[in-house]
Parts: C-alpha cells; structure tokens; sequence
C-alpha cells in the first residue's frame, strides 16, 4: 500500500521469519523434537513493529534491510491489505534475502541466522534513510543496527524536530541522548553494563537523555524515568505465554503508538506493556498481532 505521508516511519530489520513451535519441551541433544506449528512470515525488529503498529491503526512506512527474491513475494503478498507503505524498500535481483529461524517452545526461544557473517562481509544490505521519507511523520523508530545509517536517521529527526523511539542505545549515545524514549532489554544490560544493578544502569542512562529511558527485564518489573525525575517501577501484565518472539519488537511499536497519541510516561509503559503481553499468549505474532481493543481491555482489567 502506497500513502502519502504515513504517520510513523520505520528504520532497521526487516526479515522474512522462519518460525518453529515445538510441541513438548525445548530442543535436547539427540533427541526427537516434534513440531507443532511453523510459519514463514514477515520479521524483524522493524517488520514486526510495521505489523503491529497497522493492527492498532497507524498508516507506516518502513525501510532497511535490502529485500531479496524469497523474502520480497512474503512482504508484499502480507502487506498488500494492511497500512503499511513499502515503497523505500530496495529489492535485489540475485539474493534470496535475509531470513532468519527460530524455535520456539513457550518461554525460551533460538534464533539462528547468519548476521555475523552479513555484517563483517563488508559489503552493504540495507538502505540509507532519505529525508524526504522522513519529513511529514509525526513519529520515527529507529533500530540501531546500521551504524551511520542509524544515526543519520536520528539526525534526520533532530533536524525536522520529529520525536523518535529506539531500543537499546547505549548511555553515551547519539541515539540514546536525543531519543523521545529509549527502550532497553535485559540483553543489552548484561552485554554493555555486567555486573551493574539495574537501578545503577538507569541512573546513568537518565543522566543523559532528552527523553524517557525503560529497561525492561522479561519477566521482572520495568524501570522508567527521566532527567531530573524519580526512578518508577512497573510489573508486567500476567499472560499465559504462548511464544515470546517479537514480544520486544512489539514493545517497542506500543512506545511508538503512545507517541503519536501524546501518552504521559506512566500510560506509555503501561501501554507497551500491554501490547507485549497480549502479543506473548498468541502464535504466530504477524497474524495475530494485538488490536487497540484488547490492549486497553487488559489495561482496563488491571487497576494497580
């Protein structure tokens, strides 16, 4: 679908997601592993926050990872009837495209892909973020993944004075610094910050941020604050988990939607929250992404 000047634009990974639940336990050494149900669909941090973001009612338009002949009939073929502009996407002739593969049994999944080795070939697989598909959103993600690329785009926002949301930028940051909010995992801390309290983390991360800073933990509370403010807590909501994959893409796109509608801090978290829970009790996430009505049914069901 093609708009004119959709509301959100989006920058990072897009994939096409081989997906694998298993029925029984998680995989073990040796031994058969049934599979329950499996997909190939459209993935990624940026492709699932597209997903997402068109099922709560937002139009988008996304852009990154360079399209391939097998990932490129999923995309179009998916997003063909929802609001989600591909026209910035780059399509190659010769490359099957970036997929990735993951099983899943309830509260643990494995990716597998080949993005170590895409990343140190040197060579480019994904676009450079142009202004002219930034200029007229209302609000801009950012995945850091594209170095220069991703700090152009954030630099892009700055310039034309569009709030962005990213995930994981590290304190000391361009993209944390001038975030309208940075969300960040518990993958990150125990990868930039080891052996850090997570209260310790996000005094740091608060100290150098314009915007709002949430660490979440999984399962655990979520932190979140501002410079100059107090640090607040919030539990995640209590869903049956079905599969957790996309459950931090999705986060992200309900930080997004709290943007575009102006959320205070306190509805922001909630909101991401509830997106990521109702999208954690459904599998296959792209095609069963959480609606408007059952994220606020959650919220509205849980009076703290």
């Amino acid at each position: 679908m093609h708009m004119n000047k959709p509301e959100v634009y989006l920058f990072g990974q897009i994939l096409g997601t081989h997906s694998f639940l298993l029925k029984g336990g998680f995989l073990q050494p040796d031994e058969y592993s049934e599979i329950a149900e499996q997909y190939f669909l459209p993935g990624g941090e940026t492709g699932t926050a597209a997903t997402v973001l068109s099922s709560l009612g937002v139009s988008v338009r996304m852009d990154g990872t360079w399209i391939g002949t097998e990932v490129a009939p999923i995309l179009k073929a998916f997003y063909a009837d929802k609001s989600v502009d591909l026209s910035a996407l780059q399509y190659m002739d010769e490359d099957p495209g970036v997929m990735d593969y993951v099983v899943i049994a309830g509260l643990v999944r494995s990716p597998m892909g080949r993005f170590q080795t895409l990343f140190s070939s040197g060579r480019r697989w994904w676009s450079v973020p142009k202004e002219s598909d930034i200029a007229g959103c209302s609000v801009v993600a950012i995945d850091p993944f594209f170095g220069e690329d991703s700090l152009l785009a954030a630099q892009i926002c700055v310039r034309l004075g569009i709030p962005y949301v990213t995930i994981d930028a590290p304190h000391d940051s361009y993209l944390h610094k001038h975030a309208a909010v940075n969300v960040v995992s518990k993958e990150c801390t125990s990868g930039h910050y080891a052996g850090m309290a997570p209260e310790a983390v996000m005094e740091l991360m608060m100290r150098e941020a314009e915007g709002l800073t949430i660490l979440t933990q999984g399962g655990g509370e979520m932190l979140y604050g501002r410079n100059g403010g107090e640090l607040r807590r919030l539990r995640p909501y209590d869903v049956e988990v079905r599969s957790t994959l996309g459950a931090g893409d999705t986060y992200k796109a309900g930080c997004v939607y709290a943007v575009l509608k102006g959320m205070s801090d306190e509805e922001t978290v909630r909101f991401a929250s509830a997106c990521s829970a109702v999208a954690i009790s459904r599998f296959p996430l792209p095609l069963n992404p959480p609606k408007l009505e059952e994220v606020t049914a959650l919220i509205e069901g849980r009076k703290d």
